[in-house]
């Protein structure tokens, strides 16, 4: 883990983004000692929302499962749901 004042970054930003991009790890920017910002390889943080993305959507399903659940509610079979959405 890289850390570098804001000051620092300006003057060093091409040594901060490669060291970001070939370690793969954040690089920190302080301002007053506190993290204010920091610097990940561009696919390191496709990756990262991706899995945000996956996160999420495993909640929605549990949370529709559980709702399922509470209500007595079966589940519409995938071909209702297709010939609704006028996908057959």
């Amino acid at each position: 883990m890289s850390e570098m004042s804001v000051t620092d970054a300006r003057s060093r930003l091409s040594e901060a983004v490669d060291t970001a991009r070939v370690t793969h790890e954040p690089v920190y920017l302080l301002r007053h000692g506190r993290r204010v910002a920091a610097l990940i390889d561009a696919e390191d943080l496709a990756n990262l929302i991706e899995a945000a993305e996956d996160l999420d959507d495993l909640r929605a399903a549990n949370a529709a499962r559980a709702e399922m659940a509470e209500s007595g509610q079966a589940p519409i079979p995938w071909e209702k749901v297709k010939a609704e959405l006028g996908l057959t």
